[in-house]
């Protein structure tokens, strides 16, 4: 069994290591969109002034903010904001369950972000040092 004193010391951290976890998944994503890296984006080159190229600029800027923890409750709701609709404009319409229309990753990162606007970056970040956590 897990001794509590050691899990809520270790919570802070846990947090910190989660944000910075997901922000760099979740960079990948804006990534391919702009840049083709990690891996080449299928399909036609990105028009950066359309829909999917807003969303790559917020994926990978706004998971770089989240790297370094700087602005994390802000950034973080409003990547939260953009998976749910990220979720109903290209995965509701493809079926009801997450599993069936491929939609679990962004509802993850939704709800995930949404903890992070609440929670903030945690001891290992900008913020913290900024005395804005």
């Amino acid at each position: 069994m897990l001794n509590a004193s050691l899990v809520n010391s270790l919570s802070p951290q846990l947090l910190s290591l989660l944000r910075l976890i997901i922000a760099f998944l979740f960079m990948q994503h804006g990534g391919q969109k702009l840049f083709n890296y990690p891996v080449p984006m299928p399909g036609p080159p990105l028009e950066l002034f359309s829909l999917i190229g807003l969303a790559g600029v917020l994926e990978f800027f706004g998971g770089l903010l989240l790297l370094v923890g700087l602005f994390t409750r802000w950034t973080a709701f409003i990547l939260s904001g953009l998976m749910a609709f990220a979720y109903f404009i290209a995965h509701a319409g493809q079926g009801f369950w997450p599993l069936a229309n491929q939609g679990e990753l962004a509802v993850a990162y939704c709800f995930v972000f949404l903890y992070l606007a609440a929670a903030g970056g945690g001891p290992w970040s900008i913020d913290r040092l900024r005395g804005k956590a």
